[in-house]
């Protein structure tokens, strides 16, 4: 492989990585930025409060996109097994 297909390869699984991990990432991010508002307007200060919703909430989400992420890692492994037998 020369340099400009493994900088496509890197490139490619840098983006695959962020598609992956995207929909936890804004999941976890709307249910923290809700949390630390209800905390505000209650004034309810305990920092124990934002784990347990943030991790049920990244776990179903986690449960909604399991078949998108193994489709998308499915290709890209096929893409790399493909690279590897053409040499």
């Amino acid at each position: 492989m020369t340099g400009p297909e493994i900088l496509d390869l890197a490139r490619t699984s840098i983006y695959l990585m962020l598609q992956i991990s995207a929909p936890m990432m804004i999941v976890a991010l709307v249910v923290g930025i809700a949390i630390a508002l209800l905390q505000a307007l209650t004034q309810v200060q305990e920092m124990t409060l934002v784990f347990v919703p943030k991790i049920v909430a990244i776990f179903v989400t986690l449960l909604l996109a399991l078949p998108f992420m193994g489709q998308a890692l499915g290709g890209y492994m096929n893409l790399i097994a493909a690279k590897i037998a053409a040499g």
